[in-house]
């Protein structure tokens, strides 16, 4: 009964309501609102920003280069532009009602290349090398074919398209072979009337007219005689000595400057030093100097006992780098041990260094050994500093191995 009922119900309502009925078979969109009312549609150039529902179609226009629509819809948005491959030129540029458009062919100096079960792509042209030339140039879809250059021919170029060119003829008489023909140069002549192939070494002297040698009777004439002059010659050695006077200026005063870098640069060290013991020395009364009448002071604090380890030790501010290189080499061997936790990576960090830089470390042989060389050269770099930060990252052993008992010293 009902599928009997349902045409007839729809043929009484297209009798009752002929205009509803009408309204909806011209409906372009051939979508409704949920009040019946037909959708727009977004024109090319136009997206769908809100799609037809409660309300009505609401469009927004597609950006240039961006995206586009080049259909009327009541449900599509804006598309993003398509991009050629890498070396292939585009034909035309995206716009808001068309896609873009790719050419079949790649850049000068490429190929296209297909490959079985793959897209294709723009491959560069084989570059021949020197002696070698393009037997078939490159062109859209077939790569540079390179061939030796035979006898007779040469190329002195690295190139996708050039070919092997013919040697020059053989020298004429006139000429003198400088250098023969082969695969990788030219045949190359030289008149033989240049002056440089003509003169030979020790010649220069020949267009002078020489003295004939003198006789026993030439020997004893008077000074009076005339006799042939032979023009000295000329000594250009004299124009070069201000060139190297000038040289040997120029070194003297660089290497000045340099002894003058040095010893500010040494000054400026010990001021810093003596500015860091000074400091050192005023805060703490174990630090006194014992003199004599002889001029012979010692340093008590050198001769102290270490303190616990509980809290860091105090030590003199000397220089990590003026350690000798075994106590180095000891607290180097205890960062990069794997028995503890707190390694060299610890310390890095706690002196300041970014993640970046220590991995660049960690790529090295010893790189507890590069860490410390990098940081000793750094502008305040001292023992006490460096003990500071061990005691940050929890590594007494290294602390006690720097601030362990030394032997006393005396300075005249």
């Amino acid at each position: 009964m009902k599928l009997t009922r349902s045409p007839l119900c729809l043929l009484l309502l297209a009798q009752l309501f002929p205009a509803a009925v009408s309204a909806r078979q011209s409906c372009k969109s051939r979508h409704f609102t949920s009040l019946g009312a037909c959708c727009d549609l977004c024109s090319p150039g136009y997206g769908v920003a809100t799609p037809c529902g409660n309300a009505n179609t609401e469009c927004e226009p597609c950006t240039e280069n961006v995206t586009f629509s080049s259909v009327s819809s009541a449900t599509e948005p804006c598309q993003p532009c398509s991009r050629c491959p890498e070396h292939i030129p585009v034909a035309e540029a995206c716009t808001p009602t068309h896609n873009t458009v790719c050419t079949t062919q790649c850049t000068p100096g490429h190929y296209l290349h297909a490959e079985n079960g793959s897209s294709s792509q723009c491959l560069p042209c084989q570059v021949c090398l020197q002696g070698y030339g393009a037997a078939a140039l490159c062109g859209p879809t077939a790569d540079t074919l390179c061939q030796e250059c035979p006898e007779g021919f040469y190329s002195e170029e690295k190139s996708y398209s050039a070919p092997c060119l013919p040697c020059r003829p053989e020298c004429n008489e006139s000429e003198v072979m400088i250098r023969a023909c082969s695969p990788l140069s030219d045949r190359l002549c030289m008149d033989r009337e240049l002056q440089i192939l003509k003169r030979s070494q020790g010649d220069f002297r020949k267009d002078y007219p020489k003295k004939p040698p003198l006789s026993e009777s030439e020997g004893s004439a008077s000074p009076n005689t005339s006799s042939e002059f032979v023009p000295p010659l000329v000594d250009h050695s004299k124009n070069i000595i201000p060139v190297y006077c000038s040289i040997l200026a120029a070194v003297v005063l660089g290497l000045l400057a340099y002894v003058a870098f040095k010893c500010w640069n040494t000054c400026k060290q010990k001021k810093q030093l003596a500015k860091a013991r000074a400091s050192e020395l005023g805060a703490s009364p174990e630090g006194e100097k014992l003199h004599s009448d002889s001029g012979v002071f010692l340093d008590t604090h050198s001769l102290q006992e270490p303190h616990p380890l509980s809290k860091v030790q105090r030590v003199e501010p000397w220089l990590y780098s003026s350690l000798p290189p075994h106590r180095q080499e000891e607290v180097e061997r205890l960062l990069e041990g794997p028995s503890h936790s707190k390694d060299w990576r610890c310390l890095a960090s706690q002196l300041g260094y970014e993640e970046e830089a220590i991995a660049t470390f960690g790529r090295g042989e010893a790189p507890a050994h590069t860490l410390l060389s990098d940081w000793s050269a750094k502008e305040g770099a001292t023992l006490e500093a460096l003990c500071a930060a061990l005691a940050g990252v929890e590594r007494p052993d290294v602390v006690e191995n720097l601030t362990g008992p030394a032997e006393a010293s005396s300075v005249v």
